[in-house]
């Protein structure tokens, strides 16, 4: 990606070494691009009780640990989230106002370990995700080490559309999609409610593909960029994370997408560039 010397956001709030707190977890509305099934994996990987993982890890006296040193904000890498994701808000400035409506922009919050978020406990285990209780999305920057080392999916833009599919909860959120599906879920059937998810969450990757789109037109993008976020999105798709974590396939438990239609759904929006195309409701 050509990201040198663009535009940084400001909306960026970074936790990194601040250690969490010792709440329990309320799991954030509208997931994040690995959620509970990164959580799964990372259990399966580790041996580590799922549930001691959400209910945070704290010492005898309640209290977490502090965590690392966080890097400078002038680090490449920090950079360069704070340039995707002022480009994020370009992008959804302009199509909200072409629709007649503004734009809100969201809180990129970097953590290391675990953080307070108004979701409850989020924790680098359940990977990033968006909480719209406060409009925020929470990233610990160590996911994009396992995007890449062990997910097979290395590369700027795969750690740009993992950014910009949780924006696209954001945007969810705004239109409020979010809260019609959050309404029929608890209407449903777990089978139901897991559909539903998915279909929130491939709509997601549409919006990171129309973001990609317009990141295309401003010449952000380099060759092989969009193969690289098309990697990423099959390198998490349930499917091939449910078969590495247990050795077999349950498309009813799906909350995310297979890979082919992870992959299908970003690419609809790298080509389109346009909102209306990512209706994976009707679909």
């Amino acid at each position: 990606m050509r990201w040198e010397g663009r535009g940084e956001s400001g909306n960026v709030e970074d936790r990194r070494g601040a250690g969490g707190g010792g709440m329990r977890l309320g799991l954030p509305v509208g997931g994040g691009i690995g959620g509970i099934v990164l959580l799964l994996l990372f259990s399966a990987l580790t041996g580590q009780n799922p549930l001691d993982l959400i209910g945070g890890s704290t010492d005898e006296s309640g209290t977490s640990e502090p965590g690392p040193a966080s890097p400078p904000a002038t680090d490449p890498q920090t950079r360069f989230m704070r340039v995707v994701l002022k480009d994020t808000e370009d992008t959804w400035t302009t199509i909200f106002r072409s629709n007649g409506s503004r734009y809100e922009e969201p809180t990129l919050v970097l953590f290391s370990g675990a953080t307070n978020t108004a979701c409850g406990l989020g924790q680098s285990a359940m990977g990033p995700f968006y909480c719209p209780g406060d409009r925020k999305v929470y990233l610990d920057t160590s996911f994009f080490e396992e995007l890449d080392q062990r997910f097979g999916a290395p590369g700027d833009f795969a750690q740009a559309y993992v950014i910009a599919h949780e924006i696209g909860h954001h945007v969810q959120n705004l239109l409020g999609v979010s809260d019609r599906v959050s309404s029929a879920r608890q209407r449903g059937g777990r089978a139901e409610a897991n559909a539903l998810s998915v279909r929130l969450e491939l709509q997601a990757d549409c919006y990171a593909g129309v973001w990609g789109y317009y990141a295309a037109q401003r010449d952000l993008l380099q060759p092989g960029d969009a193969e690289e976020g098309l990697r990423a999105a099959a390198a998490i798709g349930d499917d091939r994370l449910q078969r590495q974590t247990q050795g077999r396939v349950v498309p009813e438990s799906f909350t995310h997408g297979s890979s082919e239609q992870r992959v299908s759904w970003l690419k609809r929006g790298l080509e389109s560039g346009q909102i209306q195309s990512c209706d994976t409701f009707k679909e």
